[in-house]
């Protein structure tokens, strides 16, 4: 399949189920809302308990003392804190959960319109697939995470590196530093964003394994990795796909920064500035899962689907069946008996 067929796929595929954005766009409204209910009402109901003064928080001599000195103000207002540390994570674990789900539903149901091209957006096949994939792509993302947390390790000891060699060259000539610190800087930038990269690729395709193929968390990078070193194809149409999406999100911040610049009408229209800039977001990453899991599809998914044939060794094959391809003799006829006449 060609990147153009894979991309006119995607797009179609997208539009079929145009349904799926406004999904998208109702969980950030219910996560906001959740938002609201774990952190924001909690949190006033312990302002109330501990009668905590709001005025004095907004001076700023109080700010600069509050950043040096957080631990005071941890120790002063402890049950506050622990309040929004369990509102926190109860917040974390309801907010997850939900993404996980309708991620899973409009996954689910991108792949279950690229092996059938006349199926149309359906709320069963959603929930279907979304009660399928949730525990699956808990553990995947699990060790997606993991996976995320060793590549920030290593760029932060790369970095850090870098910063003592910076640092130990400085007793050199300001020229030779500042060379070395630009080098530098675009070598660990380089190279994070190719680690970024292709863990994201990594991620995406082994979600199109754990989907096309239901295989475990761990199997599926395998089968990602794998898929990669022999389609590297598939990693350059990702980088394609994903640049596109980094561009028109880099335009959209853009566009919408002059907003906060505006007095009293600029935070007005900030708001639904910003539901429409999530909506082309989430249109833009279903297109470009639809895009992935097409090109995954018709190099890999397909030969993963082909029924076993049991083939019977030709031995077993020819005892059991007469081979009629080479003449063969005809076996003599056994004379009848003849009946003995009563004397």
């Amino acid at each position: 399949m060609t990147y153009k067929e894979a991309f006119n796929n995607g797009l179609n595929i997208v539009h079929k189920n145009w349904q799926l954005v406004l999904i998208q766009v109702a969980m950030i409204i219910t996560n906001c809302i959740l938002f609201f209910i774990f952190i924001g009402i909690p949190l006033a109901i312990a302002f109330v308990m501990f009668g905590l003064d709001l005025t004095e928080m907004t001076r700023l001599k109080d700010l600069l003392i509050t950043m040096r000195e957080p631990s005071e103000i941890i120790s002063r207002y402890r049950g506050i804190f622990l309040v929004l540390l369990v509102a926190f994570i109860g917040y974390l674990l309801v907010a997850s959960s939900i993404g996980l789900y309708f991620f899973g539903g409009s996954a689910g149901l991108i792949a279950r319109s690229i092996r059938d091209n006349t199926l149309r957006f359906s709320l069963k096949i959603f929930f279907a697939e979304g009660k399928r994939l949730f525990l699956p792509l808990v553990g995947f993302t699990a060790i997606i995470g993991l996976i995320f947390t060793c590549v920030a390790l290593v760029l932060g000891i790369f970095g850090g590196g870098i910063g003592a060699i910076i640092a130990s060259a400085r007793e050199q000539e300001a020229i030779f530093t500042i060379f070395l610190g630009i080098f530098f800087s675009l070598l660990l930038f380089c190279t994070g964003l190719i680690l970024i990269a292709f863990t994201i690729a990594l991620a995406l395709y082994g979600l199109a394994a754990v989907i096309f193929k239901g295989t475990g968390a761990f199997k599926s990078i395998k089968e990602s990795a794998r898929y990669l070193y022999h389609q590297p194809r598939a990693l350059w149409l990702y980088c394609i796909v994903f640049s596109g999406y980094i561009g028109v999100s880099f335009i959209l911040i853009l566009l919408g920064a002059p907003f906060s610049f505006i007095p009293i009408v600029g935070p007005i229209i900030a708001l639904p500035y910003q539901l429409f800039s999530y909506t082309v977001q989430s249109y833009l990453g279903l297109v470009i899962l639809a895009i992935t899991f097409t090109y995954y599809f018709s190099t890999e998914g397909k030969s993963s689907e082909t029924p076993d044939i049991t083939v019977v060794p030709i031995a077993e094959w020819s005892s059991q069946t007469s081979d009629t391809s080479h003449f063969q003799e005809p076996r003599p006829e056994t004379p009848p008996q003849e009946l003995e006449k009563p004397e």
